[in-house]
């Protein structure tokens, strides 16, 4: 298993077992849940959940989302930060947060990279989806905060270039990895992303995140809910 695959899964196991050991825990039949709750349920039934309705890009700027803030003042930018976490092997660090050498896996198409500059942080669920989905009602600071989201490391993803500017803002209906043994792993990512923001889900979308998962374990998602 790929090195840092084998981090996100370890840092999802972990947030499990504390859902699991923690006292009065939100579930899916318990009241409804709030934002900051934390809640975990198998990715079918949280698919489930989901709204359904037409999406609409109607006002739609990319400009919206402000994105790739230094949030915490430190010289870098969510971009970095992200690379930096997700680094196999640590980058150099220079002035200005400038990266050098390194080693990445983009899981999307099951490939190393050795440099910053062949990587794109990719929103797992793009920003055009989430804008037609929902976020169009948001609040700038909002819409900010989602474009930025280090919280949960599933938000943000460093994949290649090329395969990141191949998806464009496409939902799993029309594009998933090219490297087919992620693709469980990306559609359980995609539900628990649009479950975090309660986004809603196109029919033709639902559709086809059933139809994937139906071949997919069942696994528990644990989110804290942004919304």
């Amino acid at each position: 298993m790929r090195l840092i695959r084998t981090v996100r899964a370890a840092v999802l196991a972990s947030s499990v077992l504390a859902a699991l050991i923690t006292p009065t825990p939100v579930t899916a039949s318990a009241a409804p849940a709030a934002p900051g709750d934390t809640v975990t349920v198998p990715v079918r039934e949280a698919l489930q959940t989901l709204p359904v309705k037409d999406e609409s890009r109607a006002g739609y700027e990319r400009s919206k989302f402000r994105h790739w803030v230094d949030a915490d003042r430190d010289g870098c930018n969510t971009r970095a930060e992200v690379l930096k976490s997700e680094a196999v092997e640590a980058p150099g660090q220079a002035a200005n947060c400038v990266l050098a050498g390194g080693l990445w896996y983009s899981a999307y198409d099951d490939a190393y990279f050795d440099s910053a500059r062949k990587l794109d942080v990719d929103h797992l669920v793009p920003l055009a989806e989430a804008w037609d989905s929902g976020a169009s009602a948001w609040t700038a600071k909002e819409r900010e905060a989602y474009a930025n989201d280090l919280d949960d490391p599933r938000a943000l993803i460093a994949v290649s270039a090329a395969t990141n500017r191949s998806k464009a803002d496409q939902d799993p209906s029309t594009w998933l990895p090219p490297y087919e043994g992620y693709r469980c792993q990306y559609v359980t990512d995609w539900v628990a992303d649009k479950t975090r923001y309660q986004l809603a889900l196109d029919p033709t979308e639902q559709a086809a995140l059933s139809e994937t998962l139906s071949r997919c374990p069942n696994e528990p998602i644990t989110v804290t809910l942004a919304r």
